[in-house]
C-alpha cells in the first residue's frame, strides 16, 4: 500500500437519513422518534421562498428542544446554497445559536473546494468567537454532489476540509445538470442499457474512500415503489455506500435492512478473521475457510461487517 494515507473522517452511522422541511416543524418530533439513524433539517430545496427565515427559527428552536443525540441521531441542518443570500444567515445564526446541539451542516450542490472552504471558515470563526466546544473537532460539514460542476471536481472537495465528513450524491439535480431523461428522482431510464447513475456514483465513491469519507446515496421520489428504492439501495450497497435518504418514512426501514449486514455475513466475518489469526500463529499469510482461500484483503473486509455490526448494536 502507499505511504500517502488520508485518516477516515469521524465514524457515525448513516444507513438512512431522512429529509425534514424546516418549515414543518411538527414533523420534527416524529423524526426522533423514528427508527432513521440520520435526520437533516432542510432550509433549502424544501422550504418555499417566503418560508426561508421562519423555517430558520423553526430548525434553531427544534434543535435547542429535542434530545437528538439522546435519541440515537445525528442531527444536521441542510443550508442554502452559497449562491443565495440566505446562506450566510443559515450559517451565523443556526450555529451561534444552536451550536453546542448541531452535529454537521450539509452544503447543497458544491461545485468546487472553495465552497466548502467558506463554510468551514465562517463556521470556525463563529465556534472561536462563541466558545464552543470543539473537542470532538467541531461541527461537521457533508457536501452534496448534484452538479456536473461539482462531480468533475469530486477529489478535490473531497480534500477541501478537516471538517468533512461524508459526500451525498443528490441524483435529481445532477439529472438536471446532465440534462439527463429520467422517469422519476433516482430510477432508471427504460432507454439506457443498465444503471445510468453508475458511472456518477463509482466516481463519488472512489474519491470519498480514497480520502476517507462517507458515500451516501441520496433520493428515491417514488415512496409508493418500495422495490423501486430496495433496488436503488442494493446498487448503492453493492458499491460500497454506507446509506440512502429517505424521504419519507416508509424508506426508512427500507434502507436499515439493505445497509446493515445480515447475521450470517457477521457470522461469517467473525469466522474469517479468527481463521486468519489462527493462520498467523502458525505462520501462514493466508488460510481457507469452506473451501476458500482467505487472505489480508479477506480481513480487511471482514473487519468492515464486523465494524458496522457493532455500530449498529451500540445504537
Amino acid at each position: 500500500m502507499s505511504h500517502t494515507r488520508y485518516a477516515p473522517a469521524r465514524q457515525r452511522l448513516q444507513r438512512s437519513e431522512l429529509a425534514v422541511p424546516g418549515s414543518n416543524p411538527a414533523m420534527f418530533e416524529k423524526a426522533a422518534a423514528s427508527d432513521v439513524d440520520y435526520v437533516f433539517l432542510d432550509l433549502e430545496d424544501a422550504v418555499a421562498p417566503g418560508d426561508k427565515e421562519q423555517a430558520r427559527r423553526n430548525v434553531i428552536e427544534g434543535l435547542r428542544d429535542i434530545d437528538w443525540r439522546g435519541l440515537g441521531k445525528t442531527i444536521s441542518v441542510r443550508i442554502n446554497g452559497i449562491d443565495t443570500h440566505y446562506m450566510y444567515r443559515d450559517v451565523v445564526d443556526v450555529v451561534e445559536q444552536a451550536g453546542e446541539h448541531l452535529d454537521t451542516i450539509l452544503i447543497p450542490k458544491v461545485g468546487v473546494a472553495a465552497d466548502v472552504y467558506m463554510v468551514d471558515a465562517m463556521v470556525t470563526q463563529i465556534e472561536e468567537a462563541t466558545g464552543l466546544d470543539i473537542s470532538d473537532g467541531g461541527i461537521g460539514i457533508e457536501v452534496l454532489v448534484e452538479t456536473t460542476l461539482g462531480m468533475a471536481n469530486v477529489e478535490s472537495i473531497a480534500t477541501s476540509s478537516r471538517r468533512l465528513e461524508a459526500m451525498h450524491f443528490g441524483v435529481a439535480d445532477y439529472a438536471a445538470s446532465c440534462r439527463a431523461r429520467t422517469t422519476n428522482i433516482g430510477g432508471l431510464n427504460p432507454d439506457y442499457p443498465g444503471d445510468q447513475w453508475h458511472q456518477a456514483l463509482s466516481r463519488m465513491l472512489v474519491a470519498c474512500r480514497a480520502y476517507g469519507i462517507r458515500p451516501i446515496d441520496g433520493p428515491f421520489g417514488d415512496f409508493n415503489d418500495p422495490d423501486g428504492y430496495l433496488d436503488g439501495a442494493r446498487r448503492a450497497a453493492a458499491l460500497g455506500y454506507e446509506g440512502k435518504w429517505a424521504i419519507h418514512p416508509s424508506q426508512i426501514e427500507l434502507a436499515n435492512q439493505v445497509f446493515s449486514p445480515p447475521a450470517d455475513e457477521v457470522d461469517r466475518a467473525h469466522r474469517i478473521l479468527a481463521a486468519l489469526e489462527e493462520a498467523a500463529v502458525e505462520g501462514r499469510g493466508a488460510a481457507q475457510l469452506e473451501g476458500r482461500m482467505i487472505d489480508a484483503a479477506s480481513a480487511r473486509m471482514a473487519a468492515n461487517v464486523v465494524a458496522q455490526a457493532a455500530a449498529i448494536d451500540g445504537k
